[in-house]
């Protein structure tokens, strides 16, 4: 059993459970009805995503390749991430993930310069386990 980090409308994986998008917005031009039909995901979860503001800040830092605007991104994201609800959500994955398949994602080329990268982080220091 584990969690997946996976990129939003992409091929499945085999045994990867269900796939839930933390992302601020649905994918654009897909009706909601075909969302888990097209690999994006089967629930939609935003309060794992960053904020619209910290949308806008890790795009900027996605764009220029700037590591500096990136730390201070990941920072403020990891911050959100410790307020009560997203700490408690956390948890719950990551207690999850020794019982049941089931992936995370983002539509985020490069996992490196995504939230879902931090994350990632965020759930191994909660002791998850990962696919």
């Amino acid at each position: 059993m584990a969690v997946h980090i996976v990129r939003l409308g992409t091929p499945r994986s085999a045994g990867e459970g269900l796939r839930i998008g933390t992302v601020r917005r649905p994918p654009r031009g897909v009706p909601r009805s075909e969302y888990a039909s097209r690999d994006f995901y089967d629930v939609w979860f935003p309060l794992l995503s960053p904020s619209p503001e910290l949308v806008a800040e890790a795009k900027h830092a996605q764009e220029e390749e700037d590591d500096k605007a990136w730390r201070h991104f990941e920072r403020r994201f990891q911050a959100e991430m410790a307020e009560p609800e997203a700490s408690r959500t956390l948890d719950l994955l990551a207690a999850l993930s020794h019982q049941t398949n089931f992936a995370i994602g983002c539509y985020c080329e490069d996992e490196q310069r995504c939230h879902r990268s931090i994350l990632r982080k965020l759930l191994a220091k909660r002791g998850a386990a990962f696919a």
